[in-house]
């Protein structure tokens, strides 16, 4: 066989394989952004919870644990 042969077929199946991951991720994001939706779309219709007080108390949660992610590091840093 021809080296131009072999690096075709070799271009083929890595883009095949690229192809079929980015299948698998796109499809894994998709489910996973229609589950946030549902889970928010429940919220809302059950409890009366809306996405913006959802989105809050998550950057408030995310907020406090980089403080504490930052304490921590100083003092082990310390130690």
């Amino acid at each position: 066989m021809s080296i131009e042969l072999i690096a075709v077929i070799t271009g083929v199946i890595i883009t095949w394989l690229i192809f079929t991951w980015f299948i698998k991720v796109f499809q894994a994001s998709l489910k996973t952004a229609l589950t946030i939706g549902l889970i928010l779309l429940c919220l809302q219709m059950f409890f009366g919870i809306r996405y913006q007080q959802v989105w809050q108390e998550f950057s408030r949660f995310v907020q406090e644990l980089l403080i504490f992610l930052q304490e921590l590091l100083i003092k082990l840093i310390n130690n």
